[in-house]
């Protein structure tokens, strides 16, 4: 770490007397080509003519954050645990630890089910081919128990603040039309049954000492994938399986589970709406989750402006070949997640898999480009820090469960948020989306200092 004592003037936005000041900055970069990755450099006491003026007031505060992280999906999961123990643990812990040089993850997402990225397609209450189980005499959750269950044990033990939050792809084929966890969608009398899943679900991985505070109850509901389980649920059926099934579960097992609604693209904020406009259904929903494949990070807005109440997450995106290299896949993430998304009011903001093998798998159908944050080679061992890795460093190594996103001036080519921790430090993340350095000078009260900001680059700041 770097740290860079500065004699400046104590100065407040407002302040026409300025008293001098020492004041400590921390300073970690990353540039546009990634020849600097979460590199510790130095800030200037001095300014340069002209430069950005970013301000930054901690009195004006909006969310609390949850946190920062990736799923742990069967792929992640299985590659996880083919590493030999040793490399297993230093790598958990470099990503879930906190400290110097690890990432700091506090934040991750489950599969209830198989996703895409399984070997195979599985429920925890498969059934042969015509036959059902309303009862649930057939639940189990052994299909994690070799694989994801003992990853995010571990990560728990490292972090034992780690929250963890799950999201079905499909229900068991049996309570499906089409008898298929590929399309179809929930029977009408299946809602009673597929409510006492998800907490079957719950209280089996809290058997395990895995507490879940968020629930989603269907990853992208609008998207019937062809080669891996999924379904459509329009807005009105979702909201009866909420209102009149789900929550009342929930309530009556005792659980603290909150429910998330949407988990699915920018692009149709209408549908959560809907959803939300349902006074039954309202009453058991805690708020939004979002991916990013559509439409534009706005949409999170303009949702918490008309439900004011309910809660923002932002719950996956992925890297990919559609977003190679430094300036497209380190810059969008920057720029629409850890900006665009917390700006947007997201108390969390998850990635999608947290490890995939050189050829984007293990997977059974769906994406075949996919980036993991991390690529772990199954046959050496040899683990590659991928760019969204660093984008995540961003803001994950600095900003601290509870901490509260504050006001920061912010334009299209100097993108900015900020962070207030609970022991008063401030966190400053800058991305320069422009084709030229950006010259900045940073005023927020008892501080100013100077700093250039190469093209596509981003600097997250410590004070």
């Amino acid at each position: 770490m770097n740290r860079v004592l500065l004699a400046c003037a104590a100065m407040t936005m407002v302040s026409a007397v300025p008293a001098p000041m020492t004041v400590k900055v921390e300073a970690w970069q990353t540039s546009g080509d990634g020849q600097q990755r979460l590199a510790p450099v130095s800030v200037s006491s001095s300014v340069t003519p002209g430069a950005v003026r970013i301000e930054v007031d901690p009195s004006r505060r909006f969310q609390t954050m949850v946190g920062f992280g990736a799923s742990i999906t069967d792929a992640s999961a299985i590659l996880i645990q083919k590493l030999e123990p040793a490399k297993r643990a230093a790598l958990l812990d470099e990503l879930f630890g906190t400290g110097s040089g690890k990432l700091g993850l506090n934040f991750t997402r489950l599969t209830i089910g198989a996703s895409d990225f399984s070997p195979t397609h599985y429920s925890f209450d498969d059934m042969p081919a015509g036959m059902r189980d309303p009862q649930l005499r057939r639940f189990s959750i052994e299909p994690n128990r070799q694989t994801v269950l003992p990853t995010v044990k571990q990560a728990l033990r490292i972090n034992p603040g780690l929250v963890v939050m799950a999201s079905p792809w499909s229900p068991p084929s049996w309570m499906k039309t089409g008898d298929s966890m590929i399309g179809g969608t929930l029977r009408n009398d299946s809602y009673d049954a597929y409510a006492r899943y998800f907490v079957r679900y719950l209280k089996a991985y809290e058997a395990e000492g895995v507490k879940m505070p968020y629930v989603t109850i269907q990853n992208e509901p609008d998207f019937s994938p062809k080669d891996y389980p999924g379904m459509r649920w329009p807005p009105a059926d979702r909201a009866k399986f909420v209102g009149g099934h789900l929550g009342p579960a929930l309530a009556q097992a005792g659980l603290g589970t909150r429910v998330l609604e949407w988990d699915h693209n920018w692009d149709l904020p209408e549908q959560p709406e809907a959803v939300l406009a349902d006074p039954q259904a309202s009453r058991y929903i805690a708020g939004v989750a979002w991916h990013c494949y559509g439409g534009d990070v706005a949409a999170q807005t303009r949702v918490k402006d008309k439900f004011p109440n309910k809660e923002t997450f932002f719950t996956e995106c992925s890297g990919g070949g559609w977003r190679p290299g430094w300036k497209a896949g380190f810059g969008d993430t920057v720029k629409n997640l850890m900006i665009g998304s917390t700006r947007g009011w997201a108390r969390g903001v998850l990635l999608w898999n947290l490890a995939l093998d050189p050829s984007s798998g293990p997977h059974k159908g769906g994406c075949s480009n996919c980036r993991g944050v991390v690529t772990i080679d199954p046959s050496s061992g040899e683990i590659t820090r991928e760019l969204e890795y660093y984008a995540l460093g961003h803001l994950s190594r600095f900003v601290r469960p509870g901490a509260a996103r504050i006001s920061s001036t912010s334009d299209a080519k100097l993108l900015t948020v900020a962070f207030t921790n609970a022991d008063g430090g401030i966190v400053l993340l800058a991305f320069n989306a422009g084709d030229n350095p950006a010259s900045l000078e940073v005023v927020a009260p008892r501080q100013r200092f100077g700093h250039v900001l190469p093209a596509g680059g981003a600097v997250t700041f410590l004070w």
